[in-house]
């Protein structure tokens, strides 16, 4: 269930940067600007919970037992 979560949330930052893009273009940068800040904050939750530690798990497997 996890792993479909996390899946999820890359489709979505990389939505998100798609929208940003055409905001840009529409001369919305404020909002472009946020949604890239969303994107990013998105992209780090991601890696943290995919990188492994210290140990060599990553979080996300841990999380599942």
């Amino acid at each position: 269930m996890m792993s479909t979560v996390l899946s999820i949330l890359v489709l979505a930052a990389i939505a998100m940067l798609l929208g940003a893009a055409m905001m840009w273009r529409k001369g919305d940068r404020k909002r472009a600007m946020l949604m890239i800040i969303l994107a990013m904050i998105a992209a780090i939750n991601v890696a943290i919970w995919t990188l492994p530690d210290a140990s060599g798990e990553a979080p996300v497997s841990k999380a599942v037992r």
